[in-house]
Formats: C-alpha cells, sequence, structure tokens
C-alpha cells in the first residue's frame, strides 16, 4: 500500500453539526464500519411533551435531542453527557436514559478491544492450502477497514473486514464439540474465576475481488515468546469480541 493511499484512509476533518463536532474520515468511503450516521432530530413542533415521562415542555421545562437516537425529551430524561465515539463526536454529548448506557458500553470496546487490535499481535499465519505458514503482525486498520498483515519486507496483505464471510476460533482446554463464548476467553474471564478455554488461533473465510469462491486464512499464536504468545491470545479474546458482541 503506497503512502498516499494510507494516508487517504487516515485523513480526517472537523465538521459542526447540531449536535457537536466531529472528527470524521475526509473520505467517506473510508469510514469505520463500526460508524454511526446522526440520527435525524424530531421536529420540536411534532413533541409538545417529553418523550420519556411525558412531561409537557414550557418556558421553565426546556425540550433536548438525545444525539444518539434524536428523540425529544425533558433535562431529566436527557441530561447524560457520554461519550459516542461511533458517531465521531469530539466531547461527551447529551443523551437519553435509554441510549446512554448503550454508548458507556461502547465506550468500553474502544478503550479495550479496539486498542487491542490496533496495537496488533504476532501469527503464524497460513494462506490458503499453503504447508508452511509466514511469521506476520496482524492488526486493524486505523480506520477498521481492514485487517493488516505485514511480514518480511514487502510481505503486505490486506483483508478488508466488510468481505469476511466466516470467523472460526481455534481453542485448547473445550471438549470437542463444545461452543466458545467470548466471556470464556482469557481477557473477559480470568484463570482464577475458572476459566479454562485459550483462544490459540482462528479461520477467516473471505472473498477476494475477482475471484470465485471463498479465501481463507488460518492465524495461529506462536510458541516461542511468551509475552508474544499473550498478545496474540489478547488480541483473539478481542477480535472475538467483535465478531459475538
Amino acid at each position: 500500500m503506497s503512502s498516499e493511499v494510507a494516508a487517504r484512509r487516515d485523513a480526517k476533518k472537523l465538521v459542526r453539526s447540531p449536535s457537536g463536532l466531529r472528527m470524521v474520515p475526509e473520505h467517506r468511503a473510508y469510514g469505520s464500519p463500526f460508524g454511526l450516521e446522526e440520527p435525524p432530530w424530531v421536529p420540536d413542533k411534532e413533541c409538545p411533551r417529553c418523550m420519556q415521562c411525558d412531561t409537557k415542555f414550557d418556558f421553565l421545562t426546556r425540550k433536548h435531542h438525545c444525539r444518539r437516537c434524536g428523540k425529544c425529551f425533558c433535562d431529566k430524561c436527557c441530561g447524560q453527557k457520554v461519550a459516542l465515539r461511533r458517531m465521531c463526536f469530539v466531547d461527551p454529548v447529551r443523551q437519553c436514559a435509554g441510549c446512554a448506557p448503550v454508548s458507556r458500553r461502547e465506550a468500553d470496546f474502544y478503550d479495550r478491544q479496539l486498542k487491542l487490535l490496533l496495537s496488533g499481535a504476532t501469527f503464524l499465519v497460513t494462506f490458503g492450502n499453503s504447508e508452511k505458514p509466514d511469521t506476520m503482525v496482524c492488526r486493524l486498520s486505523s480506520n477498521q477497514r481492514f485487517l493488516l498483515l505485514d511480514g518480511d519486507g514487502d510481505d503486505h496483505r490486506e483483508v478488508e473486514v466488510a468481505r469476511i464471510a466466516a470467523v472460526q476460533m481455534l481453542t485448547e482446554g473445550l471438549p470437542p464439540g463444545d461452543s466458545l463464548s467470548h466471556t470464556s476467553l482469557p481477557a473477559s474471564r480470568p484463570a482464577a474465576e475458572g476459566g479454562n478455554a485459550r483462544a490459540t488461533g482462528m479461520t477467516l473465510q473471505y472473498t477476494t475481488p475477482g475471484a470465485e469462491g471463498l479465501t481463507q486464512l488460518m492465524l495461529t499464536a506462536g510458541e516461542d515468546a511468551e509475552g508474544s504468545r499473550r498478545q496474540a491470545t489478547a488480541w483473539l479474546a478481542a477480535m472475538h469480541k467483535v465478531q459475538h458482541g
């Protein structure tokens, strides 16, 4: 990938909307797949009362719009200011009692799982039916649209997240046939709490432009360096969280 293309992907601009300042991708095509569009606001003339508690708006009871859902509320029902990263707001914005908890949970995803995915980890990567894996660093691109794989020299591969058709986690510590939920993974269930399952890798199946059928690659955590393996395991746990919420 050329530096010019990379710059276009990462370019951002500051825009002002009725809801507040937003730092958005300069090129819409490179927006995050996790992003949300701003909702249209319910017109003032259509909401004479709070849409939560039914309080009538007047000179003393002002109406406020939730920045996440666009509905109209009184200050009591829409007084929380919470970060809303999926809409790229620079500062915390006003949200209703129903939307605020959702945004807080998403903030945890951005602070934990997404940070791990962006930092990357080292894996043994096998493409298709190849018998010899390559040692590569896998990470999520800054706009969250691509998985980037970098090996020795100029060996660089990309997988567009939107083209991933199937993901299967490879684990150890579970009986054959048992499924693995994200709460079993090390990042969210410490060994002290009884979590025995450990993610050791994953397989991805994805479509490639101009090619028929699905392409497969497999990521496996290496056995050589304990620190590297821990990072890889944490990265896999974060990826699993993305897939299963």
